[in-house]
């Protein structure tokens, strides 16, 4: 007898960025779309930045922080180190570039209210990007003057986003994009301009209203194909008290949050990283990476089992000693290192392995019988890895 078994869901994608939007008027506006979202999933505080005085310290700026969505690394290796995005280093692809290697027939698409999202982040068609092209995109209003003539409260920007968001609803019900980013940018200018106040609220509550849309096309999708969607919705980076700057490392800049209709692992109890979305979606969506690719990942998937993060470390002398947050006290891993950076160029770095520890122990230290510079250290856990940059103190 033959048993007839129903086709797998096909997975989709699709991620979000509210440009400046900090934690704390989040949680006090009512969003009753992200809440939804929620319902399903989950929401996390999260953060921005990098390592704080250390070597991975980031800023907390725009376009620095979507590319550590984009790569799931920080700015000490994307190098794109403000708004100007002045010289992008593509040889840490975008979770767009990954994507396509491994599924060269499926859909990539952006949908933005910046530009430079498209040409300057995702690189399409440069020669560094290996001349990557988008299926689907709409962006470039700011442009248009004529259409959206510019004025000093935002309300063209405000508008741009109406269309965004709109359109970008319409191509997931009608073409169903496998991996879509959606970029609004609002909420960010009522930020700079207003602070925290009644505009900046209006704007959070106008943004929610432009997620639903989206959302609403997907479970209509979903409820018409046999396509299973996860969608992340976070923001870029927190603000100085009073709602207005960024751009520092105080702990009001560096907070963010995430939403998903995806169920966290436990990583999302202790403050995960916006670079942890990258491996996230990759984990989701089945994206292979090479060993030496993969060891140069920021972040770790907050999908599936959980058995390590937050890895931090100091080099004095000939001694290492790593510290992490441990979620599987029964676990082991590797721990490798290398004195050099061949990844900055594109080639492969040779590690040397050190040792093995124990996760649950959340500690261990290294007599490396030589006096290094500087190291990169990998810990390659059951399921991926954690690595930090240290220098030598001495």
């Amino acid at each position: 007898m033959l048993t007839l078994v129903a086709n797998a869901q096909e997975k989709k994608t699709l991620f979000i960025i509210l440009d400046g939007i900090q934690r704390e008027l989040l949680e006090n506006n009512p969003t009753p779309n992200l809440d939804d979202i929620a319902a399903q999933g989950g929401y996390a505080h999260a953060y921005v930045g990098g390592m704080k005085d250390g070597y991975s310290e980031t800023p907390t700026i725009s376009a620095v922080g979507y590319n550590s969505l984009l790569t799931g690394v920080w700015v000490n290796k994307h190098n794109v180190k403000g708004n100007s995005i002045r010289e992008p280093n593509y040889n840490y692809p975008t979770i767009f570039k990954k994507f396509k290697e491994n599924y060269p027939n499926k859909t990539i698409a952006v949908y933005s209210t910046w530009l430079d999202n498209r040409t300057k982040l995702v690189g399409e068609n440069l020669e560094a990007t290996g001349h990557l092209l988008l299926d689907y995109h709409f962006d470039g209003l700011e442009i248009d003057t004529l259409s959206y003539p510019h004025d000093n409260k935002s309300d063209y920007i405000k508008k741009i986003d109406q269309a965004v968001s709109t359109y970008a609803a319409n191509d997931v019900l009608s073409k169903g994009p496998d991996l879509t980013w959606v970029y609004l940018q609002y909420t960010d200018d009522m930020g700079h301009r207003f602070g925290e106040s009644p505009q900046m609220d209006a704007g959070i509550q106008e943004a929610d209203r432009q997620v639903g849309v989206i959302w609403d096309a997907i479970k209509k999708r979903e409820k018409t194909n046999n396509e299973e969607w996860m969608i992340i919705i976070t923001t870029d980076h927190g603000r100085k008290v009073g709602g207005r700057g960024h751009g520092g490392q105080s702990e009001e800049e560096r907070a963010t949050w995430m939403v998903s209709n995806k169920k966290f692992n436990a990583i999302s109890k202790n403050t995960p990283g916006v670079v942890d979305i990258y491996p996230t979606i990759m984990n989701y969506m089945d994206i292979a990476v090479p060993k030496n690719q993969a060891m140069e990942i920021d972040g770790v998937s907050l999908l599936g089992e959980a058995f390590a993060s937050h890895l931090t470390g100091t080099l004095n002398g000939e001694t290492l000693t790593l510290s992490w947050e441990d979620y599987n006290a029964k676990a082991k891993a590797m721990v490798w290192v290398t004195p050099t950076n061949q990844s900055k160029y594109g080639e492969t770095d040779i590690y040397r392995q050190i040792g093995e520890v124990s996760l649950e122990s959340g500690t261990a230290t290294f007599d490396l019988k030589y006096d290094y510079d500087f190291l990169k250290v990998v810990v390659e856990l059951p399921n991926g890895y954690i690595n930090v940059w240290v220098t030598n103190k001495e």
